[in-house]
């Protein structure tokens, strides 16, 4: 059974309409033209997704990172202004303070605003705790609490659920909450069920394993910016181009990749496998890592992560093709680093930490970071040469081999007859490489949560960081479904 479109339509203008004159105050002077003023200005909300600081003090986020690009398209720096909650950024823009909100926003027609092309598509579901009661119909969330940050249209579609559902209780948390946050507290059982978008669930999926989606919502969405009736045309028409080129030349598919590309990628048991060894192996060998980094620059918890992905931190792992140790060095490679006994603990992450060094520089100064560690790492599996038949690859076929969002779409075709061919290596288990480089990425962003530190070392310190207005060939990131350009 779905929701009512006549009874959300109507709950819809009720409670926006409330919440829009509760928020709203009275007119004054609108923000002057982003030329004139010099700046782009966007009202935003701390969001995990969108808009976040991150543990060197910088901020990052899908949405940030578009926008900045956007500003580089303006010729204006893009200045972020984050508000408690949605309902404020949008009040900011309503009365004239932004020139946009972007804030992980969806489109609602109710509101005296409008909405640019979509970024990306949004599932709607209820996430809680595994092994409750099961939620098969509508009916079933009879006797539930469900919470939903207020201001959203996922709250109106909750109210509206709630006029349907005898029983069914809906509660907004206070101003400034976070959807990751929330979830956290649901995966603990403090809340029963949570109303969030599926990208949100992914990412606290690999912190709290004991979350699940408990109901698949029947509402369906898209995260857009919220831009002002009466804007300047020359803006609307200008963020308009530049989503439709983003979306056309492959860097809303890069940013989606670089945020959520990978984050679906591990399972419940790989989940909880690998927590329970953060806690009970990897304590034994943190002071390898952190000896490593300082002899190579590379971020210790990403040296962590490979050693994970290759032996699970078993200094005795071997594998069928008698790579063997904490980083799986093969007997060649290990004789080129000087690595003498494999099973050593602190000579295998030494030796391990240097032949990523290595790898690191054999690639072009092209390919910028964070890509060129993830390419890396798919060296580290197939080495160098099958990395280079990725890459012509990649270019045989009309894409960009410096980025990953196209290599990884290149990578399993190297095991298939009618590409290998053409390699004198024959076929290559790019696909290996391919699930090897996104689980570490995941390892790596859960270690990163585990043992934040104030100053890390970056990976590829010595890189410049991409310009955000290179060509890219578009290609989604799995589960991440982004709008076509306008033909």
């Amino acid at each position: 059974m779905r929701l009512s479109h006549t009874v959300y339509t109507s709950f819809a203008a009720f409670l926006i309409a409330a919440i829009v004159m509760a928020v709203i105050s009275p007119s004054r002077s609108r923000i002057a033209d982003f030329r004139e003023l010099g700046e782009l200005r966007v009202a935003t909300r701390i969001d995990a997704l969108s808009y976040r600081e991150d543990e060197r003090g910088t901020y990052a986020g899908f949405e940030h990172d578009l926008l900045v690009a956007l500003g580089q398209r303006l010729g204006v720096p893009v200045r972020f202004v984050p508000y408690p909650d949605t309902a404020h950024a949008l009040e900011a823009v309503i009365n004239g303070q932004a020139h946009l909100a972007a804030a992980g926003l969806t489109p609602d027609s109710h509101l005296p605003l409008a909405w640019t092309a979509g970024l990306r598509e949004v599932d709607f579901v209820l996430v809680g705790r595994t092994g409750r009661r099961s939620i098969l119909r509508e009916r079933d969330l009879a006797g539930r609490v469900v919470t939903v940050r207020q201001g959203t249209k996922l709250a109106v579609a909750m109210e509206a659920l709630k006029q349907r559902i005898p029983g069914l209780e809906v509660v907004h948390p206070a101003p400034h909450s976070d959807d990751q946050n929330l979830l956290m507290q649901a995966a603990t059982g403090r809340i029963d069920l949570l109303a969030t978008d599926r990208v949100n669930y992914a990412l606290a999926k690999r912190l709290a394993p004991t979350l699940a989606v408990a109901y698949d919502l029947p509402l369906k969405s898209t995260v857009s910016w919220a831009i002002p009736l009466q804007a300047n045309g020359e803006l609307t028409g200008k963020i308009s181009d530049f989503l439709n080129e983003s979306a056309g030349n492959g860097l809303l598919a890069s940013t989606a990749d670089h945020y959520f590309g990978h984050i679906r990628r591990l399972d419940h048991y790989d989940i909880t496998v690998f927590l329970k060894r953060i806690q009970n192996r990897l304590p034994r060998y943190i002071s390898h890592f952190h000896e490593a980094e300082k002899k190579t620059g590379i971020d210790w918890r990403y040296l962590a992560a490979v050693s994970y992905q290759e032996s699970h931190w078993d200094p005795e792992a071997t594998s069928y093709t008698g790579v063997r140790g904490m980083m799986m060095l093969t007997v060649d490679t290990a004789n080129r680093l000087g690595v003498e006994d494999r099973l050593d603990p602190r000579q295998s992450i030494l030796g391990g930490a240097r032949y990523l060094s290595m790898l690191q520089a054999k690639l072009p100064n092209e390919v910028l970071s964070p890509d060129r560690m993830w390419m890396t790492t798919a060296a580290y599996n197939i080495g160098p040469g099958g990395l280079n038949n990725a890459r012509a690859l990649a270019r045989l076929l009309g894409k960009n081999d410096t980025t990953w969002v196209d290599l990884k779409s290149v990578l399993p075709l190297l095991a298939q007859p009618q590409y290998a061919i053409q390699f004198k290596t024959g076929p290559v288990r790019g696909g290996e490489a391919l699930i090897m480089a996104e689980n570490v990425r995941n390892f790596y962003d859960v270690l990163r949560y585990t043992y934040p530190v104030e100053h890390p070392l970056l990976i590829d310190s010595e890189m410049k960081q991409p310009s955000l207005g290179i060509q890219l060939n578009a290609q989604a990131a799995p589960g991440i479904r982004l709008l076509q350009p306008a033909p």
